[in-house]
């Protein structure tokens, strides 16, 4: 077995976390520290809202800063079905997104 001077890389890909809260327009961006990324991350997202239906999409992903855009849909019963209705843009909400190199 041979030692080491204490000096070890990371042989594992590159993974920042971060938090935000969704604008007006429910977008949520995240800029990422410069250099991390040498290419457009691989983004997973998780959403903290409150009680309610609420999507979400990626729609900006660069090595920079990724943009998260959050709806909100009320349930609708009509003729006894239960429906999803029209999405608006959700305000407030509290997006958190891992990224890792790819």
């Amino acid at each position: 077995m041979s030692g080491t001077d204490g000096n070890l890389a990371s042989s594992g890909p590159r993974v920042e976390r971060a938090r935000a809260v969704t604008d007006a327009n429910g977008n949520a961006v995240f800029n990422w520290p410069a250099g991390a990324f040498t290419a457009p991350p691989v983004v997973a997202v998780g959403l903290q809202a409150g009680a309610g239906f609420r999507s979400h999409r990626i729609t900006a992903n660069t090595a920079a800063s990724t943009t998260v855009h959050v709806l909100a849909s009320a349930g609708v019963t009509l003729l006894g079905i239960g429906v999803l209705a029209v999405g608006t843009n959700a305000a407030g909400v509290t997006v958190h997104a891992v990224a890792v190199s790819p």
